[in-house]
């Protein structure tokens, strides 16, 4: 079974077909008040560091760069990922983003890996473990 996975911003009206709604900001954004946010878990650790995102700026040009870095961090909340591709298994899941552009941000990329990695768990016979891929990044730390 593919599982749908979303992304969003904050700020777009909630649809009844968001499934679980998900923030992936560090930080809480800008004028939405908690109770109209309509999200299920607001999930800090899964954001970029406050460095790596104060480095990029949604400058599409540190787009590739950006998308590398931000996967170290991921390897580093292995068991974040196993949350969210639960989630995703049990039925559709909105990764929801306050970032103006919709394509340079980290839900995108979040998308992207948990996507991969349900695909390697639907491969027959083949092991697998989120984020296998962590020792290409051993200095992305927080």
């Amino acid at each position: 079974m593919a599982a749908t996975i979303r992304t969003k911003r904050i700020y777009d009206p909630v649809e009844s077909d968001d499934g679980t709604r998900i923030l992936v900001d560090g930080i809480w954004p800008r004028g939405v008040r908690k109770d109209d946010a309509h999200v299920s878990r607001w999930l800090r650790d899964v954001a970029p560091s406050k460095t790596l995102r104060q480095w990029f700026g949604h400058d599409p040009q540190r787009w590739e760069e950006f998308r590398q870095r931000y996967r170290g961090e991921l390897a580093g909340v292995p068991e974040r990922l196993r949350e969210l591709m639960t989630l995703a298994r049990q039925g559709p899941l909105t990764l929801v983003f306050a970032a103006r552009d919709r394509e340079h941000n980290q839900a995108v990329v979040l998308r992207e890996v948990l996507l991969e990695e349900l695909a390697v768990e639907d491969e027959p016979n083949e092991p697998s473990s989120p984020v296998c891929y962590s020792h290409r990044f051993p200095d992305a730390r927080r």
